[in-house]
């Protein structure tokens, strides 16, 4: 199962939002693309083994959806400690390696 996180942000609307798929897309890059496409910025991809932790629930296997996991008004809050990022909206986080 290929399961992927996103970190977006719509500029016509001021809201960003992080979406998961976890099996709708082959490839990170296809996912990418399937946002940019709609004219959203792209702040952060990765791929499930990139999470080291999160207050959100990893979602079950589902190859219809995009599972909007968090959505707030305004930039996300990204911010760099001891070599990871941490990735914040509406109170939903999550941290790369």
């Amino acid at each position: 199962m290929k399961y992927f996180r996103i970190t977006g942000y719509c500029p016509e609307h001021d809201f960003s939002f992080i979406v998961d798929a976890c099996g709708k897309f082959e490839k990170l890059w296809q996912f990418s693309s399937f946002l940019l496409l709609r004219n959203l910025k792209v702040f952060e991809v990765c791929e499930s083994d990139k999470i080291q932790s999160s207050n959100i629930d990893t979602p079950t296997d589902d190859k219809k959806h995009i599972l909007l996991r968090a959505c707030q008004e305004g930039q996300p809050t990204i911010t760099n400690q001891d070599n990871k990022k941490i990735i914040t909206v509406a109170k939903k986080m999550y941290v790369t390696k």
